[in-house]
């Protein structure tokens, strides 16, 4: 009923991992492991493979780092989809808005943030749970890819375009909007994550291109909170200042001229042309 996808990088999946899927699904399932203990794939061909692979309706892209805390969280993705046809894209964390400055799922007004995970920091477990005030369900316009459970679907598949292992959980989501579907994180699965994720300068490039790939669609926000602006300019001025650190000179000049356009009059456009000057 479910297929679950996981992109390891290792030979096998650890027994510890499989023993929690078999515990904690509480449906049939089949789990199909991507051997990139190589590298051989980018996450968007590894998790293409499984796609064709995948036999059910239901199409689940897990870490390999992970711990299902929920019992039978098969059974609660079932009665999602079941239960909201319009629904193509569910996950454990997410956003209701997403900037066009380039940035991450998470790089938005706190309010808009709806996520339940257990995190692990240098070996210290921290509870993100919040943006579930009302329901269970939310409606967001992007996931976590450290969890994502798909209706499937032969018109969509990750776009191997995108290179390396970022930004596939924004591709996926953009897909699902692009076809008309809607995206939710839920309340009612729990898991615990013990790595997280890195913000480099392959990040960085990776984003330029997500950027060229969506741009026409971008910004994407279901918010309450009219403060979409304000995390435009925040979110560009945090991306070209670190282009520049990493010696994208000429990118950064690009997205500086944006955020003149969003928003003329600001020091930190004095301070960017010092730089350029140098």
């Amino acid at each position: 009923m479910i297929s679950i996808i996981i992109c390891s990088r290792t030979p096998e999946i650890s027994a510890s991992l499989l023993y929690n899927i078999q515990k904690t699904i509480g449906v049939d399932y089949e789990l199909i492991v991507i051997d990139n203990s190589e590298n051989n794939y980018s996450i968007f061909e590894a998790y293409n493979i499984g796609f064709s692979k995948s036999k059910n309706g239901i199409v689940c892209f897990i870490h390999d780092d992970i711990n299902m805390l929920t019992q039978n969280w098969g059974q609660v993705l079932i009665e999602i989809f079941d239960k909201n046809n319009d629904v193509g894209l569910v996950g454990v964390g997410g956003a209701k808005s997403k900037t066009k400055m380039p940035s991450a799922w998470w790089n938005c007004g706190e309010n808009d943030r709806c996520i339940n995970i257990k995190q692990y920091f240098n070996g210290q477990k921290v509870h993100w749970h919040t943006g579930f005030d009302k329901t269970n369900l939310q409606e967001v316009v992007t996931i976590d890819g450290v969890f994502m459970a798909t209706r499937k679907t032969n018109s969509i598949l990750f776009n191997t375009k995108l290179k390396g292992f970022h930004n596939y959980d924004l591709n996926l989501s953009f897909e699902y909007l692009k076809n008309g579907y809607k995206i939710v994180v839920t309340n009612e699965i729990l898991l615990e994550h013990y790595s997280i994720g890195t913000i480099n300068k392959d990040w960085f490039l990776s984003s330029i291109f997500f950027y060229d790939l969506y741009k026409d669609i971008l910004p994407q926000s279901i918010s309450e909170n009219n403060n979409l602006k304000y995390h435009e300019f925040k979110n560009g001025k945090f991306f070209v200042t670190k282009l520049f650190e990493y010696g994208l000179k000429k990118q950064a000049v690009y997205f500086w001229f944006k955020l003149i356009l969003l928003k003329p009059f600001s020091k930190f456009h004095f301070q960017t042309l010092i730089q350029i000057l140098k």
